[in-house]
């Protein structure tokens, strides 16, 4: 039983110094994306308070009915406030890294756009010339429909060689053309294939989006990785300092079953 005890206490304690450790970790990374100018002070500020959050709480929890009143509300209520500093941090972090991948995202986007805008723009001017060549076409053949002697096709064979100069401007366009849109495609395929990449890691959270808001999902991306950050930073820094607490009450708790069973023995020797 004393060994379970014990277990359960060292778990607990790790656990618990995990969890703040890391909420320490993300708390000072995210004070310092807020006060970029201050790096150092921030560091040494943010791992002290921490630190001393961890030891009041504990402290309050093992000693507290021993101090003053107004020492016990003055320190719950330093240590509440820790925690909400520590917990701003945590979204501060997380919010600056989401940011860093929309704005990776949004410029990638920026400059499919650019090239899907000039794609469109050499595919509409193909397009526009071969209708001219249609619109040729049609003139020759309407020529032919209307004769059938000799002279109309001597005519519409006239109207061609006329054409030529401009069907072979018209074709030169085309084929120019058609190699702008071979040369954008090569240059914007990394652009995409990067952008699949990143498309790829936010997919959880378009699935999170459309669990939650179903078929909106869209509009709300931005909305569901911020509903998520809330979600983390709620359980993260309180639960590391419950498990904290927890393991002190169960160093408490041993220390009073040793008692018990060092009486037990020592009556049992009477």
């Amino acid at each position: 039983m004393l060994k379970f005890l014990k277990d359960i206490r060292t778990y607990l304690l790790l656990s618990g110094l995990c969890l703040s450790s890391a909420a320490a970790y993300y708390s000072i990374a995210g004070l310092i994306a807020i006060f970029p100018g201050a790096v150092l002070p921030i560091t040494l500020m943010g791992g002290s308070l921490e630190f001393a959050k961890i030891v009041t709480a504990t402290y309050l929890f093992k000693s507290g009915k021993h101090i003053s009143k107004f020492m016990r509300i003055y320190m719950t209520i330093a240590v509440v406030i820790l925690m909400i500093i520590t917990s701003m941090g945590i979204f501060g972090f997380l919010s600056k890294a989401h940011s860093e991948q929309g704005a990776v995202t949004g410029d990638a986007q920026s400059k499919i756009a650019i090239y899907d805008e000039k794609l469109k723009t050499a595919k509409e001017a193909i397009e526009s010339d071969r209708n001219q060549l249609r619109q040729m076409d049609a003139a020759v053949d309407q020529v032919m429909a209307r004769s059938t002697t000799e002279q109309g096709a001597d005519k519409a064979n006239s109207i061609r060689k006329s054409q030529q100069r401009d069907r072979a401007a018209l074709a030169k366009d085309i084929e120019t053309n058609q190699k702008i849109i071979v040369h954008l495609n090569d240059e914007s395929a990394p652009l995409r294939a990067d952008l699949r990449k990143i498309e790829v890691e936010v997919g959880p959270i378009k699935y999170i989006a459309e669990l939650i808001y179903g078929n909106d999902a869209k509009n709300h991306f931005d909305d569901a990785v911020r509903s998520v950050i809330i979600l983390l930073v709620i359980v993260f820094d309180p639960l590391a300092v419950m498990l904290l607490i927890s393991a002190t009450k169960k160093t408490i708790v041993d220390e009073n079953l040793l008692i018990t069973e060092d009486d037990i023995l020592n009556l049992e020797e009477m």
